[in-house]
């Protein structure tokens, strides 16, 4: 009988505390993924103002980003991490100084339906990093964010690799879309670790 009464007290003090750890774990978790979206994304932002329009580049922290994009596997966001810390992620928005659609014939030179084509499958041509160490890296690929006219802005999110992640980089666009040259953004604070 005492026999019995032990196993069961051991096996209760072994379920409470396994419980009370991953209940810990979940806290901490939540607690990192609620810090990470009251400090928001947008991070590192720089702004250029050219023929009326308003090109804007922000780097989003990785890890915020990861988190973002599976909030059901929280535990896991440190090992992704991880495996691609030397990714770097940037978005690019393009407004107009009073709102009109940027992707018009009159500010593009093409058809509508071209500048969105562009947008969404060759404009990751236009960008490339240069960092600190001196290194030029091309656009590994880009996501246009269609809004269907309903903001005032188009937005894209550009990917980078093999970037380490403590250096600097600058963002050089050269502009096909809407004329206007080379553009470039220069983020010279390392990047923000979470």
């Amino acid at each position: 009988m005492f026999k019995k009464i032990l196993c069961i007290s051991l096996l209760s003090f072994f379920v409470l505390t396994s419980c009370k750890k991953d209940e810990k774990t979940v806290i901490t978790e939540d607690y990192k993924f609620y810090n990470l979206q009251q400090q928001g994304w947008k991070s590192k932002q720089i702004n250029q103002f050219i023929n009326d329009i308003n090109y804007t580049a922000t780097e989003v922290p990785l890890q915020y980003y990861i988190l973002k994009n599976s909030e059901d596997q929280i535990e896991k966001v440190d090992s992704i991490y991880n495996s691609n810390s030397k990714e770097r992620i940037i978005e690019i928005e393009f407004q107009h100084v009073d709102k009109y659609d940027l992707l018009k014939e009159e500010f593009t030179e093409r058809s509508y339906e071209d500048a969105v084509k562009y947008l969404s499958f060759q404009i990751e041509k236009d960008f490339t990093v240069i960092t600190s160490s001196n290194d030029t890296i091309k656009c590994s690929g880009a996501h246009f964010e269609r809004n269907f006219k309903v903001a005032p802005f188009k937005r894209a999110l550009l990917y980078f690799n093999n970037i380490n992640p403590e250096d600097n980089i600058k963002l050089i666009y050269q502009d096909q879309l809407f004329g206007n040259g080379i553009i470039k953004f220069n983020f010279t604070e390392t990047p923000i670790k979470l």
